[in-house]
């Protein structure tokens, strides 16, 4: 959105919130940026902010749980990416310990074995075994798998 050359009143800007942050979760670093970008500063930001979170528009244990499901079903994230994301926006290590739990170890040992899978097969069998096997486990590790569960599912997919 365009910044608007006029007055946004306090009530209007914390409407516009409202909107926002129902339509997707937002994190607390998101809200305040827009907030700035509507023109709001100082107290009246912060009494905007403190409003949204107690009638729980915003709330920032929720929005890193659906965070980490989202990249981690979607986009198939490993969880040291995850907490990597969730840390450059800012949510506190709690939330963020919090939302890992939203990703059970027997889908993530899975997801991992498949995404390995899914890389061995796309790689042109011209390079030897060693490069292989280096070039699935870099991949997959940069998702932001453990490098220690990457290679143990590199060792497993190549014993199958």
């Amino acid at each position: 959105m365009a910044k608007s050359s006029k007055y946004l009143s306090q009530e209007a800007a914390l409407s516009r919130m409202q909107r926002y942050c129902a339509y997707q979760e937002r994190s607390h670093q998101e809200v305040r940026g827009k907030l700035l970008d509507l023109g709001m500063y100082g107290d009246v930001l912060e009494e905007i902010m403190a409003q949204l979170v107690s009638d729980n528009f915003l709330n920032e244990e929720r929005y890193a749980r659906a965070y980490a499901r989202g990249k981690f079903r979607m986009k198939q994230w490993g969880r040291r990416r995850i907490v990597q994301e969730l840390k450059f926006r800012q949510v506190s290590e709690y939330c963020i310990r919090k939302a890992l739990e939203e990703i059970p170890q027997v889908d993530y040992q899975k997801t991992l074995y498949e995404v390995v899978r899914k890389r061995r097969e796309s790689l042109s069998p011209s390079d030897n075994d060693f490069t292989l096997r280096q070039k699935t486990a870099q991949y997959v590790i940069g998702r932001g798998f453990e490098p220690e569960l990457v290679w143990q599912a590199v060792e497993a997919v190549w014993a199958e």
